[in-house]
């Protein structure tokens, strides 16, 4: 199969677009499908990803990555947008490269970068099919990002809604991996969603087997972590990701009992670095900021830990919560969003009423003062995900895209 995508990020950035995107990308490999990838260019970025050629041109067999001309996306500086003078060039490489099916990950995103739905009339004009895959809630983000009136912010979310609907409308099929968010975006009009759980973890990498004594000593030079209970929050470090509820719940805390029997582990980057420093750090001294952290250290830093922690209430499914049940840790997150679709409350983690901090700080303590629940839990959540390895989620998406070709060639004989 020859397969064209087109997304709105890849590596060296870290998040579950580009993470899932690379995952992809070695199975279809492996499997020997052929792959045109196009993706954003970071050369602008190249103080903060220097390595980001690493993950341009023929970076596997039969798969070639094409970064596009970009500019920043929504003014966040390190999050980037494929241009609209790029588009000529994706049209140019499609004509030579003659793919049996388009794949478009985030298509309202890369819509603004192109200012023309992507993929949609070249695949209509060759006969092909093209599917859409639906990754960002970007209409709750809305209030995060930008500071308006309260009148202004219901037009700006009118506006975002019915050019989110005018995209993903014009493909085959839009899919989407959560029941949460199937079901929110039927309601705002997205008529040709289709639901498939395609979230996987690499099982070769992520495994309780990777911890180890003083792991924090030996491998970050961290003294004091290893024996205190281990809280790691992966991800964004921007208000979307729930950090202003985070730090107003540890700071309620800590006027009670302190935090003393605990380290934080903060994996990542974003605008509220230095306010998450900080505001932690009065608090305790066993707060460690690691930045961005390349992906293969990810999954020793999950088995090293002991709870992973996110209060992020508008995931479409959360990536890192698979990854920390595959590393054998339980998970705490609010009941709202995907996430509720992995976790089983009391069982391989605990949910939270969101914005409620008695709540969150009530599960957060019953997880720091029992070992042996921690333990129950993350092998509960290891079991769970057994049948979540990429090998079966891509092949679910391969037969997706097959059902796709083969309604086509019906369509044409007709």
């Amino acid at each position: 199969m020859k397969i064209a995508i087109l997304s709105s990020g890849f590596l060296p950035v870290i998040d579950g677009v580009t993470v899932s995107a690379f995952s992809r990308l070695q199975k279809l490999s492996e499997w020997g499908h052929q792959v045109l990838f196009f993706c954003p260019e970071y050369r602008a970025l190249e103080n903060l990803y220097p390595n980001w050629r690493d993950y341009t041109g023929n970076i596997l067999p039969g798969v070639q990555v094409i970064n596009l001309d970009s500019t920043s996306f929504m003014g966040v500086d390190f999050e980037r947008n494929p241009s609209r003078r790029s588009y000529p060039q994706v049209l140019q490489e499609l004509k030579r490269f003659q793919p049996d099916i388009i794949h478009v990950d985030e298509p309202e995103r890369l819509f603004l970068g192109f200012w023309r739905r992507p993929g949609v009339r070249y695949a209509h004009n060759s006969g092909i099919p093209c599917v859409s895959y639906f990754r960002t809630n970007f209409i709750e983000y809305i209030e995060d990002f930008f500071s308006l009136h309260p009148l202004a912010l219901q037009f700006f979310q009118f506006a975002v809604k019915v050019l989110i609907c005018y995209t993903y409308n014009a493909y085959d099929m839009t899919l989407v991996s959560s029941k949460v968010t199937f079901e929110k975006i039927r309601k705002l009009g997205i008529k040709n969603a289709v639901y498939a759980d395609l979230h996987g973890f690499d099982a070769s990498k992520f495994s309780p087997e990777l911890r180890q004594e003083q792991f924090f000593q030996r491998q970050y030079g961290l003294s004091g972590v290893d024996q205190r209970v281990k809280l790691i929050f992966l991800g964004r470090l921007t208000a979307d990701k729930g950090w202003d509820f985070t730090l107003r719940s540890f700071e309620k805390l800590a006027q009670v009992s302190g935090l003393d029997q605990m380290a934080f582990i903060v994996v990542g980057d974003g605008w509220m670095q230095q306010e998450i420093a900080e505001r932690l750090g009065v608090l305790t001294p066993h707060v460690h900021l690691m930045g961005r952290v390349p992906p293969d250290q990810v999954p020793a830093l999950l088995a090293n830990s002991d709870i992973h922690i996110t209060t992020s209430e508008k995931e479409t499914r959360g990536a890192t919560v698979i990854e920390a049940f595959a590393s054998g840790i339980p998970v705490i997150a609010p009941r709202a969003g995907g996430v509720v679709e992995n976790i089983q409350d009391g069982v391989n983690g605990f949910l939270f009423t969101p914005q409620d901090s008695p709540d969150f700080l009530k599960k957060l303590q019953r997880l720091l003062t029992d070992p042996q629940r921690r333990n129950a839990m993350g092998r509960k959540g290891r079991d769970g995900v057994a049948q979540s390895s990429w090998d079966q989620k891509v092949q679910t998406l391969v037969h997706l895209w097959q059902s796709q070709m083969d309604q086509k060639a019906v369509s044409k004989g007709h």
